[in-house]
């Protein structure tokens, strides 16, 4: 007895006795202010030319809503790199998308790019040797945010050190040459990018450049020399490069077909063929980048404005409407209230968010839930997306994605002239524990058109929430038009985990 006690505590023990390797000589670099990007620059053909002429704060901004576009916009700007390029993800999964920009990513440093990853460490499990082995390249370096650093038994690293561990970088951009940037919800991975058609996130990102291009270069500095940022050969010792090469390589004759219909499909995407006529539909539009200090992954920011602030002044307050889209959506008791006292100004406030089913972190639905019926007491609209729905291929998805999606798209329109795309979503964890970042546009032309879109098809593939006349809860399904009175296709044992968890005294943790 005595021998398995010591078994099943001694990694809990090493773990409590290991501490984070120093950062004394840690490399110093920062961003190159690129004179002239050739090849970046003939293939996107940038709207905002570089000139005194230029209005400050102008960007060229192309909307990122379909997902192929996505991953083009990814690769062309890996792809056509001839110096820089600087990346910060929330979580990069080794799967077909993931392998296809790793590789990328070794392409460039093979060319003399000089690469930056920057890793939150929460999502790289298993992935190791891969790191190690791109790491290994003179040109690559590697660090990860807030790390474990026992990486057998992460997990255990809670025990011993939760406040930081509970603090994660959430922040997701990829910059080119600092001439252009991608900003918004979108991790790497195949759900992202529509890959294998069977489960996709709906989503939403940028492709910038002009102004935000260099304050997103100046942001990633500030993380890549934040006091959270180790370098990889620091906090992985162990490792086996080349089996790691052998995990990039993806020598699997199983995928090779998703593969080939994957690059076929992004042959047909619309930025593709925008980029190969160099007809890139750019709308120049005042930009401005807001983010999270990196302080506040060592809860070290509390002096410091909060993203919410930053974001409160740079949208300014509505007048006539807003827009909120959040995947994970708990206002909180404060943030309900200030949505009621702007339905009292006759401001309309509609909100978009995962129903049960779609949902993929269903602990975050039970922060949500408890809010619905205040909400739609003070005159909120409620929109819970449809999970598994069918959206005909002539129709413009919107933010409502394919087939069987998960909302994971964070936008906010305010009076259809300004809006914001990020990784910001509207709960606690975002306001007070995770890092975020994301672009406040100020574009009628943008804003209007995205809500244009929300307006035209959300009804068509989301749940109305609203209350019958007893006050219960009710659901309106847009297909069959059929009233429930549960929430929809979501089974009994989910909706008590869900019942169960609205009681406990975990919602600042979602």
């Amino acid at each position: 007895m005595n021998r398995i006690l010591i078994r099943l505590l001694l990694p809990a023990l090493l773990a409590g006795c290991q501490t984070l390797p120093t950062l004394d000589n840690r490399s110093v670099s920062r961003y190159i202010d690129i004179a002239s990007a050739p090849r970046l620059e003939a293939a996107l053909k940038p709207a905002v030319p570089d000139t005194a002429d230029t209005p400050a704060g102008t960007s060229g901004i192309y909307l990122l809503g379909d997902a192929h576009d996505a991953f083009v916009a990814r690769a062309t700007l890996i792809e056509s790199a001839d110096h820089t390029l600087d990346l910060q993800y929330y979580i990069w999964h080794n799967d077909v998308s993931g392998k296809l920009l790793f590789n990328m990513l070794y392409r460039a440093a093979d060319r003399g790019v000089r690469v930056r990853l920057l890793l939150d460490d929460n999502n790289t499990n298993g992935l190791d040797n891969v790191l190690a082995a791109l790491d290994s390249h003179a040109n690559i370096e590697i660090r990860l945010f807030n790390p474990f650093i026992t990486r057998k038994w992460r997990a255990l690293g809670y025990l011993t050190d939760f406040p930081r561990l509970n603090r994660r970088m959430h922040n997701k951009s990829l910059t080119a040459d600092n001439k252009a940037t991608i900003i918004g919800g979108r991790n790497i991975g195949d759900e992202y990018f529509n890959v294998s058609q069977d489960t996709a996130f709906a989503d939403l990102d940028i492709l910038a450049t002009g102004s935000v291009v260099s304050q997103v270069s100046q942001d990633f500095d500030r993380y890549w020399a934040s006091q959270s940022a180790y370098p990889l050969a620091r906090i992985i010792t162990k490792v086996d490069i080349q089996t790691g090469f052998n995990q990039l390589a993806g020598n699997d004759s199983s995928k090779a077909h998703i593969l080939a219909r994957y690059r076929r499909d992004l042959e047909q995407s619309g930025l593709y063929h925008a980029i190969e006529t160099n007809q890139v539909p750019w709308t120049q539009a005042q930009t401005q980048l807001i983010s999270d200090d990196p302080a506040k992954g060592l809860d070290r920011s509390r002096d410091k404005p909060s993203i919410g602030e930053k974001l409160s002044e740079a949208l300014g307050m509505p007048e006539k409407e807003i827009y909120l889209v959040s995947p994970y959506f708990v206002p909180t008791k404060e943030g309900s209230k200030a949505l009621a006292e702007l339905v009292q100004e006759d401001i309309g406030v509609t909100v978009l968010t995962n129903s049960l089913q779609a949902t993929d972190v269903a602990a975050v639905h039970s922060g949500y839930a408890k809010y619905r019926k205040p909400l739609l007491k003070a005159g909120v609209a409620l929109y819970e997306l449809k999970p598994n729905h069918a959206v005909p291929a002539s129709r413009d998805r919107g933010l409502t994605g394919s087939s069987s999606t998960s909302l994971h798209a964070k936008t906010f329109i305010v009076d259809q002239e300004r809006v914001f795309i990020g990784s910001l979503n509207l709960d606690p964890r975002s306001a007070r524990l995770n890092t975020e970042m994301g672009v406040v546009i100020k574009s009628p032309e943008i804003a209007a058109a995205m809500q244009r879109t929300l307006a035209d098809t959300t009804p068509q593939y989301a749940y109305k929430v609203t209350l019958n006349r007893r006050g219960k809860l009710q659901w309106q399904d847009p297909e069959s038009g059929e009233t429930l009175k549960k929430e929809p296709e979501a089974g009994f044992w989910k909706r008590l985990t869900v019942k169960i968890l609205s009681i406990l005294p975990i919602e600042g943790l979602l």
